[in-house]
């Protein structure tokens, strides 16, 4: 596998509101387009966040100007944020666009993460729908949580299940005052509306002790209708990241597979599902190599080859992240300062693989792409 092009998605503009643009995702629609969003703020978090929509021109082989189509909803009368928006093509030319509120009214000035509770700040998952390839959208609408949730984090895109169903991945958390212990899980959501409405929650991943962290759940659909979830995991007692960790469903997400250590550290992107049944899933290894790399693997359950292994970036000695010594809150307090991360791959129609992250410092932050071939 060899990267064979590489360019910008977002280019920040240090000092202004546009100064750090983070968190980039990408769409590839039946008609061949490609659509990416990411988020842009004056900093890596706070009130003044937005999500941005982009356009690939292929004939250029650039993105557009980024466009912002989606205006922050109030919830429950509280204004916020969107930190995220995923898009997913339920059918050809209809999108659902799902984003992460986040409240910035009921602890003004405070940052995602409360270092001393391990709590967030309140959030919601909205959705909307455009039946334009994305250039108008409805109104955007609450999905419905079950208490036990808590604060809920989006880490995937809405995605298409092998039943026809459609599965939401979410993330549980504390809320912001929450001094008690943190049994933290990820579940699964159904629908069988496309989008309309959803079931219960089936838990997808969860250490009953409390113990073991499992964050960032990323999640690919192969063609033989497996699901396949990769892990960021977290170990609270010894305060250390662990290496990605895979689970596999064979029944859309209902029942799942004990997880396996990939062998490699630490925090997955969202993979790309290849029409063969090939993955290439990128990562960060943020306190080792301190660079983003991708590998790929012959089947969603199969080893991922060393051999296959691309550096897409590697962050200079100045700014690389130390191992981490600090309490669980503290981490999860300092993820607003580190400046690469977050992958997010996806199957372009030509059979290569394009895969796109953020990198920069603390004042500047892009969003970059490179496309990989994995036959070369």
């Amino acid at each position: 596998m060899k990267v064979v092009e590489r360019g910008v998605l977002a280019e920040s503009e240090p000092g202004t509101p546009r100064a750090v643009t983070t968190f980039p995702a990408l769409a590839v629609l039946a008609n061949g387009g490609l659509l990416a969003t990411c988020r842009a703020g004056s900093s890596k978090d706070g009130a003044d966040e937005c999500a941005e929509l982009f356009r690939w021109d292929g004939e250029k082989r650039c993105w557009s100007a980024p466009s912002r189509p989606w205006t922050a909803p109030t919830v429950d009368g509280v204004g916020g944020t969107l930190k995220i928006s995923y898009l997913t093509e339920t059918e050809p030319g209809r999108l659902l666009a799902a984003g992460m509120w986040v409240d910035r009214q009921t602890y003004p000035g405070q940052g995602l993460f409360n270092a001393e509770t391990e709590g967030c700040l309140p959030m919601a998952v909205v959705l909307a729908e455009s039946d334009d390839e994305g250039r108008t959208w409805s109104p955007w609408r609450v999905v419905p949580m079950p208490e036990e949730i808590g604060p809920p984090s989006l880490t995937s895109p809405v995605f298409r299940l092998g039943d026809g169903m459609l599965g939401m991945s979410i993330e549980t958390n504390k809320h912001y005052g929450d001094a008690s212990k943190w049994y933290q899980k990820v579940v699964f959501f159904h629908s069988r509306d496309g989008g309309q409405n959803w079931g219960d929650p089936v838990v997808a991943g969860e250490d009953p002790t409390g113990r073991i962290f499992n964050w960032d759940q990323r999640v690919g659909v192969a063609p033989d209708g497996r699901v396949a979830a990769f892990l960021w995991t977290y170990d609270s007692e010894t305060k250390k990241y662990l290496n990605v960790h895979r689970r596999l469903s064979a029944d859309s997400g209902r029942t799942w597979s004990r997880a396996q250590d990939l062998g490699f550290a630490d925090q997955a992107a969202h993979p790309a599902m290849l029409p063969d049944g090939r993955v290439v899933l990128a990562w960060v290894d943020r306190y080792g190599t301190h660079s983003i790399r991708a590998r790929l693997a012959g089947s969603v359950d199969a080893d991922f080859d060393p051999d296959t292994e691309v550096v897409l970036y590697t962050h200079g000695p100045s700014g690389s992240q130390d191992s981490p010594e600090d309490e669980t809150g503290e981490l999860l307090s300092e993820m607003s300062l580190w400046s690469f991360g977050l992958p997010f791959a996806e199957t372009l129609p030509d059979g290569t693989v394009m895969v796109a992250y953020y990198a920069g410092d603390a004042g500047s932050m892009n969003c970059y792409w490179a496309r990989l071939d994995p036959d070369a």
